[in-house]
């Protein structure tokens, strides 16, 4: 039997398939929605990183060929998941991808990469050249205003981080085809019919000011964007609500244990007031005993 191989260090850089909460989801999600644009397809994953996504995608695609700069991270993704023959791993700059002839790619991903590079320009004019004339791309990058700004977070891995209208301004000027998704991690109560099939889906939200929208009103965090060389190649249905979880329901665990634990604490920390509460009136009464003795001792 063949040992797995161990987990890739979280550095902050590159996802793992072993972080949790909230990067997991996010991560997966983006996977999960391009799998089913890539059947019987050749894919590039380009940044591919740890290779789970490429190989998720070479589940049903017809090839995947992922590409990483980190030499590291192709060689592990070589060891953890290059059994499948239809899953290729290739050591490379995504922002240079010469080795590829034009027009051999039916769908590019390249999810959280944009974000880490300097010439973003020049990564999706090769995005272009390689993508086939009904080719897709799948592409997504962080919102500043959200991520950062409205946060204050800094990411010491982002290079240039895009707001909206600067990332539509760069998608575009490549692709005439383009349409922005919203992602962002969201708490919802979601009704269904388990006995037939999903039909369409529909959204409502509460406002602070107590009006309901029927809509999804957030502020995404990330855009997922999907491009076509032509603008009536774009799918039509791509701008429906789409939803990812595990049948496990591993964030929502994950903080029922947290407040769990936060409620325990809270019940020992009011446990512990009580015994100092209870031993300060001790102390109290035993230094008025002691001075009542004192006392005695003066006045016999």
């Amino acid at each position: 039997m063949t040992a797995t191989p161990l987990a890739l260090d979280f550095t902050g850089e590159r996802f793992t398939p072993e972080c949790v909460r909230e990067i997991w989801y996010e991560h997966m999600h983006r996977y999960a929605f391009a799998q089913s644009f890539v059947r019987g397809r050749r894919v590039l994953d380009a940044a591919c990183g740890e290779g789970y996504g490429s190989a998720l995608l070479a589940a049903v695609a017809g090839e995947v060929v992922g590409v990483d700069i980190s030499s590291q991270a192709i060689t592990h993704a070589r060891a953890r998941y290059g059994a499948n023959p239809k899953l290729e791993f290739r050591n490379g700059d995504a922002t240079q991808l010469d080795e590829f002839s034009d027009a051999s790619f039916d769908v590019i991903v390249s999810f959280e990469t944009l974000e880490h590079v300097h010439a973003q320009g020049q990564m999706l004019a090769g995005f272009k050249r390689l993508l086939k004339a009904d080719g897709l791309l799948l592409i997504s990058s962080p919102d500043k205003r959200t991520y950062s700004d409205l946060t204050g977070y800094r990411n010491e891995h982002h290079v240039r981080e895009l707001y909206r209208d600067e990332l539509e301004s760069l998608l575009r000027s490549e692709f005439n085809g383009v349409r922005l998704l919203g992602q962002k991690l969201l708490f919802q109560s979601v009704l269904w019919d388990p006995d037939t099939a999903q039909g369409t889906a529909t959204a409502s939200t509460l406002t602070e000011h107590g009006e309901l929208q029927s809509r999804l009103d957030y502020a995404p965090l990330y855009y997922l964007a999907i491009c076509t060389h032509r603008a009536e190649q774009l799918p039509i249905d791509a701008g429906a609500v789409h939803l990812f979880g595990d049948s496990a329901e591993s964030v929502y665990s994950h903080y029922n244990d947290e407040i769990r634990r936060h409620i325990a604490a809270g019940h020992r920390l009011m446990a512990l007031d009580q015994e100092n509460a209870e031993l300060r009136a001790q102390l109290e009464q035993a230094r008025a005993q002691l001075v009542d003795i004192q006392n005695q001792g003066r006045n016999p």
